[in-house]
């Protein structure tokens, strides 16, 4: 697949971004390398590959440093960075509209 020049600017239009000429041709090539490789993978075979839940596989009895135990820890910050906000209404921060087309 290849991703046109309009295809770019579609995309920036979205995310509401303003693109030089040369910043559109750089993603389009950028965009257009993501594309072949994503290719490449969907012709993989994977039929028998079991999905994982861990990125990291531990055999039987082996433990992982890097992984913490899943626990719940209270976290009672919300007042204080709600207080920084320029605009908050608790609990929520408020942002200018940003969708308007």
């Amino acid at each position: 697949m290849t991703i046109s020049r309009e295809d770019v600017l579609r995309v920036a239009e979205l995310a509401h971004l303003e693109l030089t000429p040369e910043e559109i041709e750089l993603y389009r090539g950028q965009l257009d390398e993501i594309l072949a490789y994503v290719g490449k993978l969907e012709k993989l075979d994977v039929a028998n590959v079991e999905p994982m839940a861990q990125v990291l596989f531990a055999a039987p009895g082996e433990d992982h440093p890097e992984l913490r135990d899943d626990t719940v820890v209270p976290c009672d910050i919300a007042d204080a960075v709600l207080a920084q906000a320029p605009d908050a209404a608790k609990p929520f921060f408020r942002v200018p509209r940003v969708i308007e087309r």
